[in-house]
């Protein structure tokens, strides 16, 4: 029997890369407020994040019809907000932390019921590196990335006494859309290179590993080297 792997945001981007990634070797449960993505053997649920009765009711779904999980990915959110704080409204900002902070803290929440009396368990929050150094005008996406840092420490604390890891990742620029890149995005990264999708899931698969158990409440940047590179403009 499989263990059971659920995926929040997975349409597109790195959840659809992580639940294709995973499905062969998981159960993967897959949320996401947008369409059935039909990737085969995957068991789809759409539901909106930032709803906290929503979640409650696909999680009690879940339950019913599967009855235990073994990893949570919080990989969905509202991906970019770009708005300048003159014309970010609070409900706006409220909305981006309902889904990408709220909502993480939710299905962790539920999660924890689920693996109750299983063996071990792996929860994996997507951060970002916009936690921690940002371009203007991400106010919003960045608060709520930075919250998700905060939540994974404190609960990797909080479940010490579980056998439960809780870790984040920060991914960079990973590139998950159609349009082309340039050798000058490529050159300004150490690695060399912009981040593929494969970049995060080998970095998922590290830190759900039933023996990384050492691994706790750390956030995983995977950038290529873009955080600790000095820049100036000449």
């Amino acid at each position: 029997m499989k263990d059971v792997m659920i995926i929040t945001g997975v349409t597109q981007g790195i959840g659809y890369a992580l639940a294709n990634e995973f499905v062969d070797q998981y159960e993967v449960i897959g949320l996401d407020i947008e369409d059935d993505p039909h990737i085969e053997g995957m068991l789809f649920y759409q539901v909106d994040l930032g709803n906290t009765e929503e979640l409650q009711r696909v999680f009690e779904n879940i339950k019913t019809r599967v009855g235990r999980a073994h990893v949570l990915i919080n990989n969905g959110g509202i991906a970019s907000l770009v708005k300048p704080i003159d014309e970010l409204n609070v409900d706006t900002f409220k909305r981006v932390i309902d889904v990408n902070l709220v909502g993480t803290f939710t299905c962790a929440k539920y999660f924890l019921e689920l693996n109750h009396d299983e063996s071990y368990g792996r929860i994996v929050n997507m951060a970002s590196t916009r936690a921690s150094q940002n371009e203007p005008h991400w106010d919003a996406y960045g608060a709520s990335k930075g919250g998700i840092v905060g939540l994974t420490h404190s609960l990797a604390i909080s479940l010490s006494e579980r056998p439960v890891t809780v870790n984040a990742i920060s991914p960079g620029w990973i590139h998950t859309s159609e349009e082309s890149l340039r050798e000058v995005d490529h050159r300004q990264h150490p690695s060399g290179r912009v981040g593929e999708p494969d970049d995060i899931a080998r970095a998922v698969s590290y830190l759900i590993d039933r023996n990384n158990d050492f691994v706790n409440g750390h956030n995983l940047v995977v950038d290529g080297g873009m955080t600790k590179k000095m820049i100036y403009e000449e």
